[in-house]
């Protein structure tokens, strides 16, 4: 019984009480109270009760007091036993509950056998039938409580109705599937295993290094955007990678030999010196590590090694830049625009990723992603089907077998729609979904802009020199 329910029918009880004292006192005939009482019993046929055992012996109603502290224990007013509630309108025990209802059905009338005035306790409340019935007045039980017979068995039939349309109810909400939960489960098991929230692996990169007199625009940018909360930056693919992987100091050789190998390679970044983008080295470390990631991420979800390892390759290259944007939501921080990935050190703001050779075109948009994605609040659930439907697209270039990529993100997708009917209440899971798809929009406009700007620092050998062998083949540029 809900707590209105309760509020309702205490308001309904105490209006009887008082209406039939004001009728005694005006000197109403009985009739009158029998018609008053008549209307309330009928209205109380339909209150909700959670146990029809106790229906059919009586009606227990609830506390008047209200809300009452269910460790604090309750004492029969009769007879001091525990009390399991208030029955007849007062609080009672089920024994003398039972006695009380089972007296005024069959109209008993008893005789004390003593003085009239036996104190009645758990242990003797036997021995004296008519004390023990005194006393059960005394404390406000009435016999006009008690419901009839055929009250009973209507109220029986309703609870009993009640309780089918409630399982029929249940019956119809979506369920996750074992099989939609184990997928979850490996998808989580595979985020976890990408992605290290300590970002301990950081300090195997090339050291950042922040230049003042790098960018007077840079700087101005960065503090704009910081105040305009809704248009913000954030960092490029490379900053924004920092935030998703997971520790692999090595750098793999090539991008084909690491989807069907594990990652296990030299790195061959160079040091060479240079007085321009001075946190590119840094930011290229960070992107292909967070490649890696993504890749072993990619390789455990449900499906993916299903496909050729051609089609595998297409998808991978063509999504690394919007899962490592995607993974990178974990670090980002509404208060400063920021990704902040463990020390000071490796907390990267906007100016840090102009410094690394990308515009506001890309980073303007890149932050404003980045908050509308941490205003969804993504349960994790929700964040890594989100990864691995943007992995799965079949609209991929160079994809192969479309009908098979298409078949795997449908059942992602699923799986997400039921998920949030589910288990993200409302109202954060209005519209949802469809939010969720239009961010995998804005990723793909993040994605060229990226690449426009990527080739524009690829083509400049000095600036090519710092970048990992995985990130220029991931991102396909030809360097002349």
């Amino acid at each position: 019984m809900s707590v209105r329910e309760r509020a309702v029918g205490r308001q309904r009880l105490s209006a009887v009480v008082l209406g039939r004292k004001q009728t005694l006192r005006a000197g109403g005939s009985m009739s009158q109270l029998q018609s008053s009482w008549e209307a309330h019993r009928q209205d109380m046929a339909y209150l909700p009760d959670p146990d029809m055992e106790t229906v059919a012996a009586s009606t227990s109603l609830p506390d008047p007091a209200g809300e009452f502290d269910r460790n604090v224990p309750r004492i029969c007013g009769v007879c001091g036993d525990r009390a399991t509630g208030f029955h007849f309108n007062a609080m009672t025990c089920e024994g003398c509950k039972g006695f009380f209802r089972r007296s005024m059905k069959r109209k008993a009338m008893f005789t004390c056998p003593f003085n009239g005035d036996c104190k009645i306790t758990k242990d003797n409340r036997r021995h004296c039938q008519a004390c023990r019935l005194k006393r059960c007045v005394d404390i406000g039980m009435m016999k006009e409580f008690i419901l009839t017979d055929e009250e009973v068995q209507r109220k029986r039939e309703m609870i009993l109705k009640r309780k089918e349309e409630e399982a029929l109810k249940e019956s119809l909400k979506p369920k996750l599937s074992e099989e939609q939960q184990k997928v979850i489960d490996i998808l989580l098991e595979a985020h976890h295993k990408t992605y290290d929230p300590t970002y301990s692996d950081f300090t195997k990169f090339r050291p950042p290094v922040r230049t003042r007199s790098s960018s007077r625009v840079a700087a101005r940018s960065s503090s704009m955007l910081t105040q305009d909360f809704s248009s913000e930056d954030s960092t490029d693919a490379f900053g924004s990678d920092a935030f998703s992987t997971f520790p692999e100091s090595v750098e793999p050789p090539m991008f084909s030999n690491l989807v069907l190998s594990e990652e296990n390679d030299e790195s061959s970044s160079m040091n060479i010196e240079f007085s321009h983008l001075s946190m590119l080295p840094h930011l290229a470390d960070l992107v292909s590590y967070s490649i890696q990631k993504v890749i072993g991420f990619a390789k455990m979800i449900p499906g993916f090694r299903d496909l050729t390892a051609e089609d595998q390759i297409a998808l991978l290259k063509s999504s690394a830049i919007e899962v490592i944007m995607l993974r990178s939501n974990q670090s980002f921080t509404l208060e400063d625009m920021s990704w902040t990935c463990g020390s000071a050190d490796f907390k990267y703001k906007v100016s840090d990723v102009t410094q690394a050779g990308h515009s506001m075109d890309l980073l303007e948009p890149l932050v404003k992603f980045q908050v509308g994605l941490k205003k969804l609040n993504l349960h994790e659930e929700e964040h890594v089907l989100l990864m691995a439907i943007c992995i799965l697209s079949p609209d991929r270039p160079g994809v192969q077998d479309t009908s098979l990529v298409e078949a795997i993100q449908d059942r992602l997708s699923d799986i997400l729609q039921t998920y949030i009917r589910c288990r993200h209440p409302p109202p954060g899971s209005r519209l949802l979904y469809a939010k969720m798809i239009q961010k995998l929009a804005d990723l793909r406009s993040l994605n060229e802009e990226h690449s426009k700007q990527y080739r524009c620092l690829s083509f400049q050998p000095e600036h090519s020199m710092q970048l990992t062998p995985l990130v220029l083949e991931v991102f396909g540029n030809e360097i002349s």
